[in-house]
């Protein structure tokens, strides 16, 4: 049997749970069946390394998205590609018009990752992606609120719209937490004596880290403790103000992005999320399955299924320093039996989202979208 040909079209391989997922499926693709081919701007990111060595990788000789098109689209036909998959509205785009540009038979399959909402001039743009989503060949969304707001503000059809979990790989996680090594200077955050609260993710106002030093700020004064604060961006030195303004300036560590986050969360007592709104909270998934008890925000819209209405770890309102802080304290302040009880049901949830199982169904997706 002839291999399905498959495009997977990212704006670069970077540090975000898009490229993440990317990679996850990628990786975990069938070999007999399919061939993947990965394509980017001209970024280097950071998950490239991780990439298996039979992956083809393609670098468009532009940074700019609207400079790509054609340039995708004669990659399409000059790689005879079956199938072009994207992610990310700005890029699924921009697959979609190459892969109408191509003059080929091949199909597209968009995925929508965020659970994206705002005022007027947002929900026209909303609606104009929409509009180039329906000449896709298939939608997919990595959650069931995702969906829904597909439904509300893309206008979509719900039939027209499947809904595939991010995939985590265990397997990885697992390799990684095994054979990691921290730098000593991190290594020497994690003192026995204090409780050691961690969190990842874009150092942005949509993760809403202000929520959490809030809430860090009420956990200290209870329960000795550090916070530790996996990543970059914009707010990073608004942040560390603020911490200083909280009296925790040396209670939180800021130690930018690290390509191996797993031996961090699972050496660490609690994951909190503070986000304004999340599509699937790849992260969360990832935390569960290092081991590590989460607290996180019930945003809209992945962290409740992730956790299944507070099932697997505890859900608080969108900016409710109070009561994350109050979450926080329960967890910290169990004994080792119900800790030991806490995390194996979590790493229990994490397997439902195995790459293993979840590309599985990506793959039928793709086979079911050629045959349409």
């Amino acid at each position: 049997m002839k291999k399905i040909k498959i495009l997977f079209f990212i704006y670069q391989m970077g540090a975000g749970g898009a490229a993440r997922t990317l990679l996850n499926i990628i990786n975990n693709l069938d070999r007999t069946k399919f061939e993947p081919v990965l394509v980017t701007l001209n970024f280097n990111g950071s998950y490239e390394g991780e990439l298996k060595s039979d992956v083809k990788f393609i670098k468009l000789d532009t940074k700019r998205l609207s400079r790509s098109v054609f340039k995708l689209a004669n990659i399409i036909r000059k790689e005879k590609i079956n199938l072009v998959f994207s992610t990310i509205p700005r890029v699924n785009t921009i697959a979609v018009l190459a892969t109408r540009l191509s003059f080929t038979k091949a199909r597209c399959i968009v995925r929508e990752a965020d659970n994206l909402s705002g005022g007027f001039f947002t929900k026209v743009q909303l609606v104009a992606f929409g509009f180039v989503y329906k000449c896709a060949n298939q939608v997919v969304s990595l959650s069931e609120g995702v969906k829904q707001n597909l439904v509300n503000q893309y206008k979509l059809k719900a039939s027209d719209i499947k809904v595939v979990y991010n995939p985590i790989d265990i397997p990885a996680i697992n390799e990684k937490i095994k054979t990691g090594k921290m730098p000593d200077s991190h290594e020497a955050l994690y003192d026995p004596e204090e409780k050691i609260l961690i969190t990842a993710g874009r150092l942005v106002e949509q993760k809403d880290q202000i929520t959490l030093l809030r809430a860090f700020s009420n956990v200290v004064e209870s329960i000795p403790s550090r916070l530790i604060i996996l990543g970059e961006g914009p707010l990073e030195k608004p942040l560390q103000a603020m911490a200083k303004e909280l009296g925790i300036k040396d209670k939180v560590h800021f130690i930018g992005f690290q390509s191996n986050p797993y031996q961090y969360f699972h050496k660490s007592d609690l994951f909190v999320l503070s986000s304004l709104h999340e599509g699937f909270s790849h992260v969360i998934a990832e935390a569960l399955a290092c081991a590590a008890p989460v607290v996180s925000t019930n945003c809209k819209s992945g962290p409740e299924e992730v956790l299944d209405k507070g099932k697997y770890g505890y859900l608080c309102e969108v900016g409710d320093a109070e009561e994350m802080a109050s979450h926080i304290v329960k967890i910290l302040r169990k004994d080792q039996q119900d800790l030991k009880k806490i995390k194996e049901k979590g790493m229990m949830r994490a397997a439902d989202f195995d790459a293993r199982k979840i590309v599985k169904t990506y793959e039928q997706v793709f086979i079911e979208t050629l045959s349409k």
